[in-house]
């Protein structure tokens, strides 16, 4: 009886999807820049002066798992996942342009950096904004990847118009030739067939969920 327990065992080992390791190179710590509140960063190591990554909105730092490793000959190179997104924390507040500044200021400042060069991509410019004119002396320089926000323009009568349309949560991946929930693999394949290239794999994996049998789920609940 126990042998034969044993052998059902090792057949759901053995048929269970394999556990998937994120490639990148990179060491992932976590930053606390408020209490109870954590900001994964990623670390691709390098030398010289110091940059930091900053994600449009919906990304996490691993959108630049790719990319990253390019700099790190002429720079030590980290990525900040804001809070709301993957595996920083989820806090009800703290999600105006101000805080979130703040969030990169707080990283900044745990981890020593000195003159960090910033480098943000679409939202990511409402944070660069609020560091270069508040903290000019702290950093080293701005970079916008098709990024531009002015975090002292007044947004109140647009999210009063977005606060009416209907909720749209966990939105499932777009089917792909009929399929609900495809593999990360399937996705990728997509997004790079359409776009002519494709996110890495580990963004895909901390925002969507996966399944047991190890296809795409739900997306990931982010806070805004």
């Amino acid at each position: 009886m126990y042998a034969f327990a044993g052998l059902v065992s090792l057949v759901a080992i053995l048929q269970s999807p394999q556990r998937w390791s994120d490639p990148s190179p990179h060491r992932v710590q976590f930053v606390t820049v408020e209490r109870d509140v954590r900001l994964e960063v990623l670390d691709w190591g390098g030398s010289g002066r110091p940059v930091v990554l900053l994600a449009g909105l919906g990304h996490t730092a691993h959108v630049f798992d790719d990319f990253a490793p390019k700099l790190t000959k002429a720079s030590h190179v980290y990525g900040i996942t804001r809070r709301g997104y993957g595996n920083s924390s989820h806090p009800e507040s703290g999600y105006n342009g101000q805080r979130l500044a703040d969030d990169v200021l707080r990283v900044v400042d745990v981890l020593g950096l000195q003159s960090p060069v910033l480098v943000g991509h679409s939202i990511a410019g409402e944070e660069l904004t609020a560091m270069g004119a508040q903290h000019s002396n702290r950093i080293g320089g701005l970079v916008y990847l098709d990024a531009l926000s002015d975090p002292t323009t007044d947004w109140s009568d647009y999210n009063a118009l977005q606060q009416k349309l209907p909720p749209l949560r966990n939105p499932p991946p777009p089917p792909l030739r009929g399929e609900t929930n495809p593999t990360f693999q399937a996705r990728l394949e997509f997004q790079k067939r359409g776009n002519g290239f494709s996110f890495p794999e580990a963004e895909l994996r901390n925002v969507y969920l996966a399944l047991p049998d190890g296809r795409m789920g739900l997306a990931i609940p982010a806070c805004e």
